[in-house]
């Protein structure tokens, strides 16, 4: 019989959020012998800056695996990823395989997993939008429909999965591991954390970029923004062929993408992020810096409820009066969730020891 120190994780990643999240574990587990784990790669993203260069900002080795999966339909890459991920299962038979989040290696790794009879631990599982229009709620709902423990960011989530019928002792509330990160960047870093007068955009999900109507809607309302304040974008991949063509207001900085301590810098000296991002709802919650969130739902209510995120999704009017509350000082007070202190990764680890 296997002991702790000699069961094998293997922790899948395939698309930046993933990385972030992953990076506390891997840290500890790095200075730590109660563990064997291998990091799985399943190229999902496979961008320059949204990948290598997030290795070192994380101070995380390389992964031992690559498995060079990118593009493609969804269908096509979850196929592909399954069957790639499966000669890897079958090459180390690992004890445990652990996912991150709702991308689409998320759901390969979890169908692989249940497939192989291998036990599947999902982080932040149990979050729900509702809006099965989006992909990553498909994705979120079939990867916990087989997952066999769970380990939640919020207390929504853990409602959620024993309203579908879960196990509570399978079912941890361990904080989040993107504070995690944030935190450990913060502690190193020398810059100084101020607010500066600009504000961070990002937009990537196809809702608001692959509808020629809404990204219309969208750039019109940034156009406004700007003649308020300075707005910096730092454009995704997906996004930046599509507003290549649209007239932006001069106070609209377009850039390259960047590595995430690059990023964090930025966003945190602004004076408030507009997005679409579900980790950066959570990010601006820690830190209490305003987010507008570019969404009619969030599968993330404590960054609302509690937090410092407010759904606007494309309304101008709504989006304009919260900028103004925001600059004359006056938007919504803030607290930081209980459990998103930077420890996560140290809740996890004392978990993962208990199970048999």
């Amino acid at each position: 019989m296997k002991t702790l120190k000699h069961k094998l994780i293997f922790f899948v990643v395939g698309a930046r959020p993933n990385f972030i999240k992953a990076a506390p574990i891997l840290r500890q587990l790095g200075s730590s012998n109660e563990f064997r784990y291998k990091l799985i790669h399943t190229g999902q993203h496979y961008d320059q800056l949204m990948f290598n260069v997030f290795f070192n900002d994380l101070q995380i080795n390389a992964p031992d695996y690559n498995l060079n999966i990118h593009g493609g339909s969804q269908n096509t890459q979850i196929a592909k990823i399954m069957l790639a991920f499966e000669e890897k299962c079958i090459q180390d038979n690992p004890d445990y395989i652990f996912v991150f989040g709702d991308v689409n290696s998320t759901l390969a790794a979890s169908i692989t997993a249940k497939k192989m009879n291998i036990p599947l631990i999902h982080y932040e599982a149990g979050l729900r939008s509702f809006d099965r229009k989006m992909p990553e709620e498909i994705n979120r709902l079939m990867c916990d429909s087989v997952s066999d423990y769970f380990f939640c960011t919020e207390d929504s989530a853990i409602e959620n999965l024993l309203s579908e019928g879960k196990k509570r002792d399978k079912i941890f509330l361990v904080g989040n591991l993107m504070i995690d990160s944030l935190f450990h960047l913060i502690r190193k870093d020398n810059s100084s954390y101020q607010d500066y007068e600009y504000a961070v955009l990002t937009m990537h999900r196809p809702s608001n970029v692959n509808d020629e109507l809404k990204l219309n809607i969208l750039i019109n309302i940034f156009n406004e923004v700007a003649k308020k304040i300075k707005i910096i974008f730092p454009v995704h991949p997906r996004t930046k062929k599509l507003i290549d063509t649209k007239k932006l207001n001069e106070n609209i900085v377009v850039i390259d993408p960047m590595g995430y301590n690059d990023f964090s810098r930025l966003w945190t000296k602004s004076k408030f992020v507009i997005t679409d991002s579900g980790g950066l709802q959570e990010e601006t919650t820690a830190l209490k810096i305003p987010c507008l969130t570019i969404r009619d739902n969030t599968e993330r209510p404590i960054t609302v409820s509690q937090g410092s995120s407010t759904i606007v999704g494309s309304d101008k009017k709504n989006i304009l009066l919260n900028v103004d509350k925001i600059l004359d000082g006056k938007y919504k007070n803030s607290k930081t969730p209980k459990y998103w202190d930077g420890k996560s990764a140290n809740r996890i680890l004392s978990n993962l020891k208990t199970f048999k």
